[in-house]
């Protein structure tokens, strides 16, 4: 037996690191102890325990544990498995792993199952479900995000571990099995695992003929991918290029997923640019394309070219406030009824292509002021528009 599955936590108190959904009076553990646990989805980065903790729920709640993987799953076995306990009194608890792999087909396959209970539904995956799951079946579930292991409890896990095992190695070996792990606890039991079959002196020399690169993180040290991809995003926004580089470089040598670094990229060209420079979305959406087809090594490349892009436009966050203010009037009460003459089939409402572009015509019962252009780049080209276009 593996020493990641012969050390998997039995119990929720066995769990490392997710003190946010599982300490005493937590959200999540107290559903699970009430048995009041509806659907979930657990996101978080690889070996962070979402997998385990399943199990473990399925422990706690004596439920039948069928454990599918959305790669290999066909509608069928799902069917047969409801179909097999449809006038059981304990419904079982189905995990499907890599869920956002799902089809839309196959998710639409579930929804009347979780919507009668016929299972209780968790789902996993390394992605976020906010896009990669239908909002019907965000609708019918709670999402839970699992954070990456810490190290301090990871070196207490390896401690013990080596202790029961018999291990003896190095300080300094003990703390790259650590920190090159980066958070996944069953990448730092492999690399263990390894590292006792090619002998029982386990040196750092050793550790790092098998690993030479950290994973995932970014770097083997304290900084988290996180840490690292916030530098970027503010140095872009600070607009200088060479450190935006750089912490791309740390970024893409930690192995980070290339289209993790294009999603974030994305956000910024929006969030950032806007309007002042619109060819960034295009650019930022042609990347994220792109490095989903490609992948390492080459998708460095078409990322640097977009971050130095990024990096040396004009930079205006006038979208970004615009929706957000409108945002918040809305959730402080300011709803307000649709003027008449555009609502649908309305035969007052004044069409402006009969009007040489543009005609005088209420759209909002109150006027309300959401947006301000931040004169920088193309949004000085598109208040001279709105200028021409209304005839001031």
């Amino acid at each position: 037996m593996s020493l990641a599955l012969k050390y998997r936590p039995k119990t929720l108190d066995d769990i490392l690191g997710q003190e946010h959904l599982l300490a005493k009076g937590a959200v999540l553990r107290t559903l699970i102890e009430k048995n009041a646990l509806m659907h979930s989805f657990f996101y978080g980065s690889p070996g962070c325990g979402k997998t385990t903790l399943a199990r473990v729920i399925a422990n706690e709640l004596k439920r039948p544990f069928f454990e599918l993987n959305a790669t290999t799953l066909k509608v069928e076995n799902l069917r047969k498995i409801f179909k097999e306990y449809a006038n059981a009194l304990e419904k079982p608890l189905i995990f499907i792993d890599e869920i956002h792999r799902l089809s839309k087909n196959q998710q639409e396959v579930l929804l009347p199952f979780m919507e009668n209970h016929a299972a209780l539904i968790i789902g996993a995956s390394t992605q976020n479900p906010y896009y990669s799951l239908t909002s019907a079946m965000r609708s019918r579930s709670h999402l839970f995000e699992l954070k990456q292991i810490h190290n301090d409890a990871l070196t207490q896990l390896l401690e013990s571990i080596i202790e029961k095992e018999v291990i003896h190695m190095p300080q300094e070996a003990k703390a790259f099995m650590v920190s090159s792990s980066s958070g996944d606890a069953r990448a730092m039991l492999n690399l263990l695992e390894t590292a006792k079959a090619l002998g029982e002196n386990i040196s750092l020399e050793k550790l790092k003929s098998i690993r030479p690169y950290a994973l995932q993180a970014g770097s083997s040290e304290d900084d988290s991918h996180y840490d690292l991809a916030s530098a970027m995003i503010k140095s872009i926004r600070g607009s200088d290029v060479d450190a935006s580089v750089y912490y791309l470089a740390r970024l893409v040598n930690g192995g980070e997923p290339a289209e993790f670094i294009a999603r974030r990229l994305a956000i910024l060209a929006s969030e950032d640019i806007g309007n002042a420079n619109p060819h960034a979305l295009n650019l930022a959406s042609s990347t994220l394309n792109i490095v989903k087809m490609i992948g390492y090594p080459e998708a460095r490349i078409s990322l640097s070219q977009l971050v130095i892009y990024l990096a040396s436009s004009p930079k205006s966050n006038a979208a970004y406030l615009a929706i957000n203010n409108a945002l918040s009037a809305i959730q402080a009460g300011e709803i307000h009824a649709i003027p008449e003459n555009i609502k649908h089939d309305k035969v007052n409402y004044l069409y402006p292509h009969n009007y040489g572009g543009w005609v005088e015509q209420t759209y909002m019962t109150k006027e309300m002021k959401f947006y301000e252009s931040s004169k920088m780049g193309f949004e000085k080209t598109l208040d001279e528009w709105l200028g021409k276009i209304k005839n001031k």
